[in-house]
């Protein structure tokens, strides 16, 4: 265990309390939920960034964080299903972004039986990217309608709310887009490492 794998990890527990804070209805909790996306988010530069200047990059580093993005994108995201009120996540788009990493991971797995560890590519990334862009304006939409008022009161944010919602429901479908894309890219690639022995 070094550094850049504990901030990885963290991850996973941070989506818990992440999630845990979409279903408190007292002051601030939208606006602690938005503030944990944006640092549990910013740790999945940082972690690369830190095993590579350290000399740190391990297989169990590079396997672990794309599982832990998988984690905390898909924790927060069937939350947001679950709380229709606040966010009006389309269902048919989570549920094919969850079936893309399910897909990926299993063969992630299998290759990791083999012995290769297969680090996310360029497809992937941009992919996870846009999908925590899009959760990040899709958290600011209860942060905007509940808390900002309170220290702004009588000031009309109606408008402001509706424009960032729809900039994160716009950014999802197009991370989904891009989940699907890579997904076919990944499986393109690394489908004989996978699938050899399967055809025998």
């Amino acid at each position: 265990m070094n550094l850049p794998n504990a901030i990885t990890l963290s991850r996973i527990p941070l989506m818990f309390v992440i999630t845990w804070l979409l279903y408190q209805g007292w002051p601030g909790a939208p606006t602690l939920a938005f503030l944990l996306f944006i640092a549990g988010a910013v740790s999945d530069w940082l972690d690369g960034y830190l095993a590579r200047r350290r000399g740190l990059v391990s297989t169990f580093g590079t396997f672990m964080d794309a599982l832990s993005d998988k984690i905390f994108v898909l924790g927060i995201m069937i939350a947001m299903v679950d709380q229709e009120q606040d966010f009006h996540m389309p269902v048919p788009f989570v549920l094919i972004t969850l079936c893309r990493e399910f897909l990926v991971s299993g063969m992630r797995m299998a290759a990791a039986s083999k012995g290769v560890v297969v680090p996310a590519d360029g497809g992937g990334k941009t992919k996870t990217v846009s999908q925590l862009i899009a959760i990040g304006f899709l958290l600011a939409k209860p942060m905007l309608e509940r808390d900002v008022p309170r220290v702004l009161p009588g000031a009309d944010l109606r408008a402001l709310t509706e424009q960032v919602h729809n900039i994160g429901l716009i950014g999802f479908i197009l991370g989904t887009f891009l989940a699907v894309w890579s997904g076919w890219r990944y499986i393109e690639r690394h489908r004989r490492l996978v699938f050899d022995d399967a055809s025998k």
